[in-house]
């Protein structure tokens, strides 16, 4: 029976170049792959998942209004599709994940999500949370903090490197934006009433 799998990780830790090495082993085997990505992540080309180590692959643009199985199931029917691969799986709605989860318990097709857990707050993601609910396994992808513990946060900085408690949960950004920390280091930059929201 195929499974619901979410991979999350801190930023920077490697999520998009592990589904780039899954769907290249999938491809590599002649079975036919179909990726995802979110529409609003548009750091690079639009429609395409890249790894900061220069690894990239064409995927389906999703946004809130996209129905996820509706698209498998239709290139399904013309090609058999061997796994659905999703990056930056927090952006998904909770209607989403339960799509995919019936991609795999009802059509028997693998899905394999990579997402980050919680966003610059410490707060879960409406689509972290509803994969950490529904999925089958659970692997988190370490990252390391500046001080070499594991690091489970994604801290916000402005330009000149300090750490933002406010604003939209959703802002796009790199290296730039954002930085690994463990839980420690990040309740030290926000400061106690910072974290959390």
């Amino acid at each position: 029976m195929a499974k619901l799998y979410f991979y999350y990780a801190s930023m920077n830790a490697g999520k998009s170049t592990n589904l780039l090495q899954a769907d290249f082993n999938y491809r590599e085997r002649g079975m036919a792959t179909m990726l995802f990505t979110a529409a609003i992540d548009t750091r690079f080309a639009a429609g395409t998942i890249t790894s900061r180590i220069g690894l990239e692959a064409a995927a389906t643009p999703f946004d809130a209004a996209t129905d996820l199985a509706a698209c498998v199931l239709d290139r399904h029917r013309h090609e058999a599709i061997a796994c659905v691969l999703v990056d930056e799986a927090q952006f998904l709605t909770a209607v989403q994940v339960d799509q995919l989860a019936t991609l795999a318990d009802t059509h028997d097709l693998p899905v394999v999500t990579y997402g980050l857990r919680t966003d610059f707050r410490g707060s879960l993601f409406e689509g972290s949370a509803r994969l950490l609910a529904l999925a089958d396994a659970l692997v988190e992808i370490k990252s390391v903090c500046v001080c070499g513990r594991k690091a489970t946060m994604n801290l916000r900085v402005d330009a000149a490197g300090r750490a933002i408690a406010e604003g939209q949960q959703t802002e796009i950004g790199g290296n730039d934006r954002y930085v690994a920390l463990c839980r420690r280091h990040f309740t030290e930059a926000l400061g106690e009433e910072g974290v959390g929201g």
